[in-house]
């Protein structure tokens, strides 16, 4: 019998847990490949990594072998509004029926993240999220539109309130950093109090 989603996060918890200990080292692991370089280079750091990311890789593999989901439900309550939306694990991959399933889900979230965010200030995530551009509800519209799915997050504390919508495509482990582009990507739109500027 598989793993289930829940039991594959877990098992990822405790073997990244074992590898910020130094429990699981790649010893074969280095920072640049270059002896002279790596020298002068801590490897420990650079040896848990790598540990962690084979391991990691080992349960994608294990995910596409045993066709066992990466998605996990997710509420996010708003102004006294809620959605249930499915999202990707940090830590696991997409297959491909969870692709259609994040789709499926896209103008659902991205019809919410307009409700709550009437009379915010809007903001695109721009130069690898180091600054931010003003938009209209328009423009994230047309940047949804060229998008395969959608995600929500929400930072609140006092009188702080920023809500951001993840618009991607691909991988959405691969989409968060951009780490892949072309293939996986994605861009952010931050809503926020007017006067305020994202900090998320």
């Amino acid at each position: 019998m598989a793993y289930t989603t829940e039991e594959l996060i877990q098992i990822l918890a405790d073997e990244r847990q074992a590898c910020l200990k130094g429990e699981r080292l790649k010893i074969a692991a280095t920072a640049s490949g270059n002896p002279i370089i790596d020298r002068f280079i801590k490897s420990d750091g650079i040896q848990k990594f790598d540990a962690y990311q084979d391991f990691k890789a080992a349960v994608h593999c294990y995910q596409r072998e045993h066709n066992v989901s990466g998605i996990v439900w997710r509420r996010l309550t708003v102004k006294g509004s809620s959605i249930d939306y499915p999202e990707v694990d940090s830590q696991l991959i997409a297959l491909p029926e969870d692709l259609e399933t994040l789709k499926l889900a896209k103008t659902r979230i991205v019809r919410f993240w307009h409700k709550v965010t009437v009379g915010m200030d809007i903001y695109k995530s721009i130069n690898n999220g180091k600054d931010y551009r003003l938009v209209t509800p328009v423009t994230v519209d047309k940047i949804a539109q060229r998008m395969e799915w959608a995600n929500l997050c929400k930072w609140e504390k006092a009188d702080f309130l920023e809500i951001v919508l993840q618009l991607g495509w691909g991988q959405p482990e691969a989409a968060a950093y951009n780490r892949e582009l072309p293939i996986a990507g994605s861009d952010y739109i931050h809503a926020v109090n007017p006067g305020n500027r994202p900090i998320c």
